[in-house]
């Protein structure tokens, strides 16, 4: 869970942990490839568009870029409705769009949409 508002990872990681995921939370993309070089690999990471440092979409980008992280998927979480924004991150690697605010029920099915959750 990528997000620079402390209110939205309380959230979605409420959601997450309910549909039995463990949960590791970053402020912001730098946070999270940090994270990710660690050694970590998540089965998904939702990821916030608007963040410091590095956002959404250049996480998505170097995230795609490392041949390592390729099997994870990736979620955009965000409040960018643009369908040009749509369109840059599922081009970039995205699996899927959230747009905020969402139902519990939405982030359910989206990740069933995936195969990684039953609903």
């Amino acid at each position: 869970m990528i997000d620079d508002s402390r209110a939205m990872r309380a959230i979605l990681t409420r959601q997450l942990s309910a549909l039995g995921f463990d949960v590791a939370q970053a402020f912001d993309g730098r946070d999270a490839l940090d994270l990710l070089g660690t050694g970590y690999v998540p089965d998904v990471a939702l990821v916030d568009w608007n963040m410091p440092r590095l956002d959404g979409l250049s996480f998505i980008k170097a995230v795609r870029a490392r041949p390592e992280l390729r099997e994870v998927t990736l979620m955009m979480v965000t409040t960018e409705s643009e369908h040009d924004k749509i369109v840059r991150a599922l081009a970039a690697g995205a699996h899927e769009y959230v747009i905020k605010p969402f139902t519990d029920e939405v982030i359910a099915d989206k990740l069933a949409l995936l195969g990684l959750v039953g609903v």
